[in-house]
């Protein structure tokens, strides 16, 4: 909104230096400002407001770490500080008149109102269950379905509605309407709701230790928002080879404010935690990160951008298929990791939280790395 106000002005008065908002770089970085600052202010009233609400964190006495019980006392939902920490810079900077702006916006709030319900039925109505698996994946579900519609239908993107980048092949890029444009849709669509569901669970699943999930949301935020940078401007993406995407350098701004908004939760998430974020934030973030890889064309390269939160999905999916598998066969469920999710397997071993937590984080910088020499790499 504020976009609109200061090229108003600069139309009408052409004050000096309001010119200089036109610029994403500009936006950018008041962006990230602006969600810093937001996180930082209201992050110590939310978490004063969630204490006095007793909305404490509920967790499972058969979990088998006694280290975590001592954290049943910390306040929870702090989400609510990164969805208004990520949306209100957002709709102050990113250009109004975008589909991008309002549909990365959309889906962070949907998401974030569906780990709400699960955060309200934990925290308020005292249901350790949460909101049903089914209800969680219909509200995943529906939002996957309007994102992936838009990106589809939407007559802007007609031109590549359907391609995606394939990570390290220069000039390659894989079509999901390889039966026909009539019906590339049936494809598409359900990869879009795969994606949105896969991410939004996996940080869901990492936000298990104190400034592990935020961290790294922010490591994975900056990338993609430098994805969104050279993806929007004609020069970049001409040099790179990659996909042209008119209007996508707004995803910058967003990043910008993800990033921002997770510096400032981790002041107060950081070890030892004074608010944890729940499914409110977890849920958002991770369909934010989908979301946006799903809007750049750079879905393929998720598994790398968000490494940490991939594996963490895979060590559950591998522990839970071999444990069922294991009781078929011997009669006794057999384990591959001390635990999972893999952090828990490491705290397992007796490694200190907050070094499972740094160590995570220089991984995620590493194949941040990785991910941004994939842009020349080919």
């Amino acid at each position: 909104m504020l976009y609109w106000l200061f090229h108003w002005l600069e139309q009408q008065y052409a004050p000096p230096g309001f010119g200089a908002f036109e610029y994403i770089t500009t936006r950018t970085a008041l962006a990230a400002t602006t969600a810093l600052v937001i996180s930082l202010l209201i992050g110590r009233r939310i978490i004063h407001l969630l204490e006095k609400m007793q909305l404490k964190e509920v967790i499972r006495d058969d979990i088998g770490l006694d280290t975590h019980l001592d954290k049943a006392h910390t306040p929870t939902m702090g989400g609510i500080i990164i969805i208004l920490a990520m949306v209100i810079p957002a709709a102050l900077w990113m250009k109004p008149d975008n589909v991008y702006s309002w549909m990365i916006i959309f889906v962070t709030i949907a998401l974030g109102l569906v780990g709400f319900m699960d955060d309200y039925i934990k925290v308020i109505m005292k249901d350790k269950k949460g909101l049903l698996g089914r209800f969680k994946l219909t509200g995943q579900i529906i939002t996957g379905l309007v994102l992936g519609a838009v990106l589809y239908f939407y007559p802007a993107f007609e031109q590549y509605n359907t391609l995606t980048t394939i990570p390290f092949l220069k000039n390659v890029n894989m079509d999901y309407a390889f039966l026909g444009e009539a019906i590339g849709w049936i494809i598409y669509i359900p990869v879009v709701i795969f994606v949105i569901t896969a991410v939004s669970n996996a940080v869901n699943l990492t936000d298990g230790l104190d400034g592990l999930a935020s961290g790294i949301s922010a490591i994975a935020g900056f990338t993609l928002g430098l994805f969104a940078y050279v993806s929007g401007r004609t020069d970049f993406s001409e040099f790179l080879s990659i996909l042209y995407l008119p209007g996508a350098g707004e995803l910058t701004i967003f990043a910008a404010s993800l990033v921002g908004a997770c510096m400032g939760f981790l002041w107060y998430n950081a070890h030892p935690a004074q608010v944890f974020m729940g499914d409110t934030g977890s849920l958002a973030l991770g369909g934010a990160l989908g979301a946006m890889a799903l809007m750049l064309h750079k879905e393929l390269l998720l598994p790398i951008v968000c490494g940490i939160f991939f594996v963490e999905t895979i060590s559950v999916i591998i522990q839970t298929t071999y444990f069922k598998y294991s009781r078929r066969k011997y009669g006794e469920g057999r384990r591959v990791f001390l635990m999972t999710p893999l952090h828990h397997h490491f705290e397992k071993k007796g490694w200190p939280e907050s070094k499972i937590v740094v160590r995570f984080w220089i991984i995620s910088v590493m194949l941040a790395i990785l991910s941004l020499l994939t842009l020349k790499l080919r």
